[in-house]
């Protein structure tokens, strides 16, 4: 059976990581049988993070490099859609991936009032009296990769401008359509899904999670993709 080493669930969540639940719906979705194994420390893993998948002695890091894995061994995820429609999806998972994945990271690691609650949520296995001391060091490599990324320079007003930008992208394509790319859930779901779900799921609300949260098009959105894919537990 196929593991899938994961951040354990927290706020109501499969994983506060919107990849690791991203893994877990790929999986899901393909219809191979797995099982979840909890991790609190990635540190020793190929990239130094998770998602990671154990597939007997093989080990796939990444997932985006779960999902290569799985289609290569007959996944389909894209089924029915057209080339046109399949670079249209990997360019709408790239948004949220490589844009609003940030935003997030800013909104829960940035923010001095709701830091506190990410760390003690994200590192309960380290003792208290150590955990402020490392996970306050990584708190800062976060921060100081986000300044060289370029969204940590922005204001939180104007990061929140920016996502809306792609949110509002985002509900365009559910006017007419239950799903990203139509009447099925396919790769851009299994994707953009649990991005929103992250953002509507920070322990301490925040502007972000009041608009994801209180839209009710993101609302019966996700509902209609865990309904399609229900991950156990």
């Amino acid at each position: 059976m196929l593991t899938l080493l994961t951040y354990p669930a927290a706020a109501g969540v499969f994983s506060l990581s919107p990849f690791c639940v991203k893994a877990a719906l790929l999986l899901q979705h393909s219809g191979q049988p797995w099982q979840r194994e909890d991790v609190q420390d990635p540190r020793k893993t190929r990239y130094g993070k998770l998602p990671v998948l154990r597939a007997g002695t093989e080990v796939i890091a990444d997932s985006d490099t779960i999902r290569a894995w799985l289609e290569a061994r007959g996944a389909d995820f894209d089924a029915g859609l057209s080339a046109s429609q399949k670079a249209h999806s990997r360019a709408v998972i790239r948004m949220a991936e490589e844009h609003l994945y940030f935003i997030l990271m800013l909104d829960r690691w940035g923010d001095p009032k709701v830091w506190p609650t990410i760390r003690d949520t994200y590192f309960t296995a380290i003792p208290p009296g150590l955990r402020h001391v490392i996970a306050g060091g990584l708190r800062r490599s976060v921060i100081k990769g986000m300044q060289v990324q370029g969204l940590g320079r922005f204001t939180p007003e104007e990061r929140l401008a920016r996502a809306e930008q792609d949110l509002t992208a985002l509900s365009a394509l559910l006017d007419a359509n239950a799903f990203l790319f139509g009447p099925e859930v396919t790769a851009a779901d299994l994707s953009v899904a649990p991005m929103l779900d992250a953002m509507r799921s920070t322990p301490v609300e925040t502007a972000l999670s009041r608009r994801v949260g209180g839209d009710p098009t993101f609302t019966a959105y996700l509902d209609r993709v865990a309904a399609a894919v229900p991950l156990p537990g």
